[in-house]
């Protein structure tokens, strides 16, 4: 596969959610689709939805999920649900509307602090299908309307607005953690020897989808 931007750089893989230059391909909105596809049925994904759920109910077996396997169930079905419609509206629908670059762009040759501020940053910023900057509408958009709908059926949670205010605000001041792991983690993984894709499979989860359930 074709390699991208200047060294250090990764192969060109269109279906994983961040890439080391600014200079690429930009996708189109089928692409786009099939990268929240793909990150959806990854395998990892189901397994980290399903341990998250799996260390809930035996935190909380007095949930509104219930208690046991029938719990687990339940919670793993609506985490499963919430992340489908994050992955729909922050990776495909958001950024086909308003042609947006739903991956995340490192700077792996920039200075520590240039990138620290670039991955907070992304939250709010990110990149136009041509390589212009513009508002990051598919991050923000898809707080707001994960939000909403997950009002409408996910249960045991507070619907009231200044409740559902408060876990659109949590979810977005928490949001660049997952840019920063996006950032330098591959950094960690060539000093450490740990396979590339291994670790795009770990940072897939931190950096796409909608929040919590909780």
């Amino acid at each position: 596969m074709p390699l991208q931007g200047p060294p250090p750089c990764i192969p060109e893989n269109p279906i994983k959610p961040f890439v080391t230059s600014v200079h690429i391909q930009p996708l189109t909105s089928k692409e786009k689709g099939v990268l929240a596809v793909r990150d959806f049925i990854d395998p990892f994904n189901f397994i980290t939805i399903a341990g998250y759920s799996a260390i809930a109910i035996a935190a909380n077996s007095h949930s509104a999920y219930g208690s046991g396997f029938e719990g687990f169930g339940k919670l793993t079905g609506y985490g499963l649900l919430e992340d489908a419609q994050g992955e729909f509206f922050q990776t495909y629908a958001i950024p086909s509307l308003v042609h947006e670059d739903p991956r995340y762009h490192r700077m792996p040759t920039a200075s520590m602090k240039r990138r620290i501020w670039h991955a907070i940053a992304h939250t709010y910023v990110s990149q136009h299908d041509d390589g212009r900057a513009m508002p990051n509408y598919a991050t923000l958009g898809t707080y707001v309307i994960s939000a909403e709908l997950s009002n409408l059926y996910v249960p045991g949670i507070a619907v009231s607005a200044p409740s559902t205010a408060r876990r659109i605000a949590i979810g977005i001041a928490t949001d660049p953690a997952g840019a920063i792991v996006a950032e330098f983690l591959p950094d960690v993984a060539k000093r450490i020897h740990i396979h590339i894709v291994f670790v795009q499979e770990i940072v897939n989860q931190m950096i796409v989808g909608a929040p919590s359930v909780q």
